[in-house]
C-alpha cells in the first residue's frame, strides 16, 4: 500500500463525488426548468443554476451512506469498470427514488426514468473522476513468482 497514491485517491474520491452530485443536481434542474440559452433568459437559468446546486446539496446528503458502500467495495475490489459506476450511480438513484410511502402509487413511480438518467450521470462523472482509478493505492497484491527482480 502506498500512501501517497492512497491520499491522492481519497482527494479524488471526495472531487468525484461532488463533481457527480453536482451533474445530477443541474441535470435534474435543468428537466423541471428546461432553461433556454442564459443569453436569452438570463434570471431562468441562474435560477436553473442555484436550484441544481441545492438540489446537489439534497441528493449528496441522501446519497452519502449508499455511495459510501458502493466506493468502498470498489476501491478494495479494484472494480474500474465503467458499467459498474454507472450501474451503481443509477442504483443509488433508484434507491433514494423508491423509498417512501407505498401507498402513494403501485408500480414503479413516476418520474424513475429520470432519476435512473440522473444517477447514472453521476455514475459516469464519478468514473471519470475517481472511478478509473480505484484500488490503484493498494499496488501489487500478486507476488512476483518468476525469479525475476
Amino acid at each position: 500500500m502506498d500512501g501517497g497514491k492512497f491520499l491522492v485517491q481519497l482527494l479524488k474520491i471526495v472531487c468525484g463525488f461532488i463533481f457527480a452530485l453536482i451533474a445530477s443536481g443541474l441535470f435534474l434542474a435543468w428537466g423541471f426548468f428546461q432553461a433556454a440559452h442564459p443569453g436569452e433568459d438570463p434570471v431562468a437559468f441562474a435560477t436553473m443554476v442555484g436550484t441544481g446546486l441545492v438540489g446537489a446539496s439534497v441528493v449528496g446528503g441522501a446519497a452519502l451512506v449508499p455511495a459510501a458502500v458502493l466506493i468502498t467495495v470498489a476501491e478494495l475490489a479494484r472494480l474500474r469498470g465503467v458499467i459498474f459506476h454507472v450501474a451503481a450511480g443509477g442504483g443509488v438513484a433508484f434507491l433514494l427514488w423508491t423509498l417512501g410511502s407505498a401507498a402513494e402509487v403501485e408500480g414503479i413511480r413516476p418520474g424513475s426514468s429520470v432519476a435512473l438518467a440522473a444517477g447514472f450521470l453521476a455514475g459516469f462523472v464519478y468514473w471519470l473522476v475517481a472511478g478509473r482509478t480505484s484500488g490503484a493505492w493498494l499496488g501489487n497484491s500478486k507476488p512476483d513468482l518468476s525469479g525475476a527482480d
